[in-house]
């Protein structure tokens, strides 16, 4: 049975990663959990079980997919790469500081598939605007847009997930990954910056002094919208609420531009089936098996050692299963503990940098730069991965831990 059931993982993963003919993920993963499903590794009631479980999660994925596009159509990516470019003063070193500071907090606020299909093209016009090369710009984009979601709730899908089985408030989850959060930009940045500076070192013309028009409403809803966040969860309120009412807001003075086909589109369905359906499937594989392993693995007391472990299995298990399926396999084993259910959460956002099949955003961010003539080089990310994600594990975990002991969680 177990047997089994990797197969129908591996085929969704690899239908994933390939998209053959560019199919939707969901063609493989719905079909494959109906297999899971009739074919008694799951039994139905566990399915729906699960399927109820992910659907608050999902809801909310695609309110903040639809919230990120209508920002979009306001023009506040646009913007965006107006001011990093105008900022630069048309150097490379000072556009680079530019784009971490946008992508961290466009990841944070806005989840991480913003950064990756909206920030990222805008980022390489902008580079393409002073001269400067892109590559250290775009490759900054994909590295936030995993490491730096590691800050809300709401920044990833994986946090989604953690976050509503940790028992800890909107607040308190903030608190705990601020540290993290903040010095896994450092050593991104860091990083980076030598890992490029021949290509930061170019010369090139200045930036051109025209700006766009700050699209002031769009922001202010975006802020409203992040205070929703905020100040729902205590009172009971899904984040998913709140990204709803954000998008409303969005799209009322656009309601001449937008089409019901378009914010279908926006909210992604297919993809909201895919993670139902991946669910569902990794649920087959944890039940038969692979759940045993890991629980014998995860250690008991989130002690530093401890917290280390957890998120180096974490990244190891993102970098084979992928960041989602591998969360979904880790909760059960460390929803006991907060701390280790943060230590999972710094693995699975900061792990995926090491290999393009580490999230599925990596995977859409090289779609992106293929489609510009731009492809990254497979040997350049794996090198750029290998110097970054130990150092910004350790150093993640360090801050955790010191944030753990203060807080006494």
């Amino acid at each position: 049975m177990l047997l089994v059931a990797v197969l129908l993982l591996v085929v969704v993963l690899g239908f994933a990663v390939a998209r053959p003919f560019g199919l939707p993920e969901a063609v493989a993963a719905v079909p494959a959990a109906g297999v899971a499903v009739g074919a008694g590794l799951v039994p139905w009631r566990d399915a729906v079980g699960e399927a109820r479980a992910l659907g608050p999660t999902v809801g909310f994925l695609a309110a903040v997919l639809l919230l990120s596009y209508l920002a979009e159509v306001h023009g506040v990516f646009a913007y965006i790469g107006d001011v990093a470019a105008r900022r630069s003063r048309g150097r490379p070193r000072r556009l680079l500081a530019a784009v971490f500071a946008a992508a961290s907090l466009v990841t944070a606020v806005l989840s991480l598939d913003a950064t990756v299909v909206l920030l990222t093209p805008v980022v390489f016009a902008a580079a393409l605007r002073i001269r400067a090369r892109p590559t250290p710009h775009v490759y900054a984009c994909t590295h936030l847009a995993n490491s730096a979601s590691l800050l809300l709730p709401v920044s990833n899908l994986t946090n989604l997930l953690a976050f509503a089985a940790s028992g800890l408030g909107f607040a308190a989850f903030a608190g705990l990954m601020a540290a993290p959060w903040l010095v896994v930009i450092g050593v991104e940045y860091l990083v980076l910056r030598r890992f490029f500076a021949a290509d930061l070192g170019a010369g090139v013309d200045p930036a051109p002094s025209s700006a766009t028009p700050a699209p002031r409403y769009a922001l202010i809803v975006l802020a409203a919208t992040l205070a929703g966040f905020a100040l729902g969860q205590p009172l009971g309120v899904h984040p998913a609420f709140a990204a709803v009412a954000g998008a409303v807001a969005l799209a009322v003075p656009l309601v001449r531009r937008l089409t019901f086909l378009s914010l279908v589109k926006a909210a992604n369905p297919a993809f909201c089936a895919f993670v139902l359906g991946l669910g569902i499937v990794v649920l087959a594989v944890r039940e038969h098996g692979l759940g045993r392993l890991v629980d014998a693995l995860v250690p008991a007391a989130p002690t530093f050692l401890g917290l280390l472990a957890v998120a180096a299995l974490a990244a190891l298990l993102a970098n084979v299963l992928n960041n989602l399926p591998a969360t979904l396999v880790l909760l059960p084993a460390v929803q006991h503990s907060p701390g280790l259910l943060l230590a999972v959460l710094i693995g699975v956002d900061v792990g995926p940098n090491l290999t393009y099949v580490g999230s599925l955003a990596t995977l859409l961010w090289r779609q992106i730069l293929h489609a510009r003539d731009a492809a990254p080089s497979a040997r350049q990310f794996l090198r750029l991965g290998a110097l970054t994600v130990p150092a910004a594990l350790v150093a993640a975990v360090a801050a955790l831990w010191a944030g753990l002991r203060l807080s006494g969680v």
